[in-house]
């Protein structure tokens, strides 16, 4: 017999067996059924979140314009002149567009308000919450730019 000989008895392979993949199942639903229910009870929590990061990033844009215009924008150019530049502004003007690819609604399907001067700062920028009315508490409060 030559030394050079491969054997040709079949080797143990690795992996994983029925019931250890069973156990993993059952872990990871256990890890669902905890966790789900905490993360699904508060919708309106993150719509608060969300229309708090929405004014968060149109206050950058408003800031940007502001560096390139020098003012922000009035009360009746409104948030959509942060997607089309500046109103009314003469050929070779210091203008610059698109701050914003479009101007986003709140999580409740509204419009962000905007007011420019505003009475709390240079500008007001808020959300109505979820009923749509100025003031209320809890997920009806309204979201502000000036209030975090």
């Amino acid at each position: 017999m030559s030394a050079n000989r491969l054997s040709t008895t079949p080797t143990a392979q690795g992996g994983f067996t029925l019931i250890e993949i069973m156990i993993v199942i059952v872990i990871l639903s256990v890890l669902a059924a905890l966790v789900v229910p905490n993360i699904m009870g508060r919708p309106d929590e993150a719509r608060a979140v969300a229309a708090q990061a929405d004014i968060r990033s149109i206050a950058s844009a408003l800031a940007l314009y502001k560096l390139d215009n020098l003012t922000y924008p009035g009360t009746d150019q409104g948030l959509e002149s942060l997607v089309t530049g500046p109103a009314g502004a003469a050929a070779g003007d210091r203008q610059y567009g698109s701050y914003l690819s479009k101007v986003p609604k709140d999580p409740w399907g509204n419009d962000y308000l905007y007011l420019s001067p505003g009475a709390h700062g240079p500008y007001d920028l808020y959300s109505l919450g979820a009923d749509g009315r100025e003031g209320g508490s809890g997920v009806n409060a309204d979201i502000t730019s000036w209030e975090d």
